[in-house]
């Protein structure tokens, strides 16, 4: 998440959708950013790499909530919380905050082309990177967005340094299309045709769109019978995609 991003469009309404959306996967559990997801979405900010690398300001508690609530609203992001999906599943359920490692976005901010996602995923968690959670996360995002938000093509900007992410995406069958030496990055874009699709969809055939919390946008303290709404997802097995073992950013908005 760029603490420095502003909203750039309020024609795309449809970035609100996943509010209430849980999408689960073998490896990782997207949630949506909600106030209880803070304090460790702060803590982990906290880190001058992490800063660096996703372009964001140093932050107090309190602008941290400030933001979690802008970016709740804004009407060109889609925002999810990555869980650990093997934590998630325990029961009894943990709190949330316990099962982060990191978030993936989706910015739809250019005006002439609203079938156009910039893509971002970061795995803060140093002891979970590696293991391609971040790889099933945009592949979850990705599909989201192509059967969801209409995006026929993606895109993502990498450091130019950040040769595991550079690969990581490459495997997801982006391709290199700019690099700045201004800005130290390169470009990958995503055309996602007929067949890019049915691969895309292939990939994530696994995964299972819930309610989230039984449709609360700001839940609080799940009661037992929210507790039971999930099903207990399969243990995580074979990795997928690219490793990224250096890497906790493999992607950054502009």
């Amino acid at each position: 998440m760029n603490h420095c991003r502003g909203t750039q469009s309020a024609e795309a309404a449809t970035m609100r959708l996943n509010q209430n959306t849980v999408l689960l996967g073998k490896k990782v559990v997207l949630v949506p950013y909600t106030s209880e997801h803070v304090p460790r979405y702060h803590e982990w900010m906290k880190s001058e790499e992490l800063r660096h690398l996703t372009a964001s300001e140093p932050l107090t508690l309190e602008q941290e909530y400030a933001m979690q609530g802008s970016w709740r609203e804004d009407e060109d992001k889609c925002t999810f919380i990555v869980l650990d999906a093997a934590k998630w599943q325990a029961q009894p359920r943990p709190p949330e905050e316990s099962c982060m490692v990191g978030d993936v976005n989706l910015f739809l901010t250019d005006l002439e082309d609203p079938t156009l996602g910039e893509i971002e995923v970061m795995i803060a968690e140093p002891s979970c990177r590696g293991q391609g959670l971040g790889t099933e996360a945009s592949l979850l995002m990705m599909s989201y967005g192509v059967t969801k938000l209409g995006l026929t093509k993606f895109e993502a900007k990498i450091g130019q340094e950040n040769e595991p992410s550079i690969r990581m995406f490459q495997k997801l069958h982006f391709k290199q299309v700019a690099m700045s030496s201004v800005f130290q990055e390169v470009t990958l874009r995503l055309a996602v045709s007929e067949a890019e699709r049915l691969w895309l969809l292939e990939q994530t055939s696994h995964m299972e769109e819930k309610p989230y919390r039984a449709g609360l946008a700001e839940p609080t303290t799940a009661t037992p019978c929210e507790q039971n709404w999930n099903c207990p997802l399969p243990r995580p097995d074979s990795c997928m995609g690219d490793q990224c073992p250096g890497s906790p950013v493999c992607s950054r908005p502009s």
